[in-house]
């Protein structure tokens, strides 16, 4: 099972939702493509929205971009793992690289998330990336199993979480799109490390239907984080036809 998501960041109005998930739901009313689980992850505003679109019985998972470790309390302008689940959220991202750099997240609160997160039955989606200067020197590997370290130390059953490498290089409008070689130490250090362990290791940075299948060539990709090429219903429908194309390659 190949794990394709798509995170909407600080992007789109009610409005803009309502068409995605209405849209999105009618092109996937007769289930997911084949081998692909579907997640989406908008702003928070839009989660109980996306959710009443969609529908019952919908293939299409749903997250937030973050939640406080604490299930209640004095935390202005957070929300907790409980609340989001009640809007809808049944993954939480958590540690995404602009959250760490921007929000003075650390690899100690990424691990409260984390627990907090299985603590109340849902799937961390932990996102972990190096920057240009690591990559550079050679410390791809040795980083980014650091940081998926700090994230899940102390956790008894990492098996729902969904692990994104995604290096910062690599993501954003100005990110370039990494080779089958740069990202392939990576993914084979995860495999060897977490492979089976946990739900899905996934690639995120730079994904667009012109690299889909050669990403997924790489051994040890469990599937996709996309952002700006999926934020189109047509867009992301493309990139589940062409995962789910790739699918029977990998067996």
């Amino acid at each position: 099972m190949l794990w394709v998501g798509t995170s909407w960041k600080m992007n789109g109005t009610l409005d803009f939702a309502r068409d995605y998930a209405t849209r999105l739901a009618a092109a996937l009313a007769d289930g997911a493509p084949a081998g692909v689980q579907p997640f989406v992850i908008p702003p928070a505003t839009a989660l109980a929205t996306v959710r009443e679109c969609l529908g019952p019985g919908t293939p299409v998972l749903l997250g937030v971009q973050n939640a406080h470790w604490e299930d209640a309390g004095a935390w202005t302008g957070e929300i907790s793992v409980p609340q989001a689940a009640e809007a809808g959220a049944t993954m939480i991202e958590i540690g995404h690289s602009e959250r760490r750099e921007f929000f003075a997240e650390t690899d100690e609160t990424v691990n409260l998330k984390v627990r907090s997160t299985l603590r109340h039955g849902l799937r961390p989606v932990l996102c972990v990336g190096e920057s240009a200067e690591v990559f550079e020197a050679s410390g791809s590997v040795d980083h980014v199993l650091g940081q998926v370290a700090a994230a899940l130390d102390g956790v008894a059953d990492p098996s729902p979480v969904v692990i994104a490498y995604e290096p910062i290089w690599a993501i954003g409008e100005h990110g370039r799109e990494a080779h089958p070689a740069d990202i392939a130490p990576v993914f084979a250090a995860l495999a060897d490390t977490w492979g089976g362990r946990v739900t899905a290791i996934v690639y995120g940075g730079s994904v667009n239907s012109g690299n889909i299948l050669a990403i997924l060539r790489v051994p040890g990709v469990e599937g996709l984080f996309v952002g700006r090429a999926a934020w189109t219903v047509e867009g992301y429908l493309r990139v589940l036809e062409l995962a789910s194309a790739a699918v029977p390659t990998r067996s």
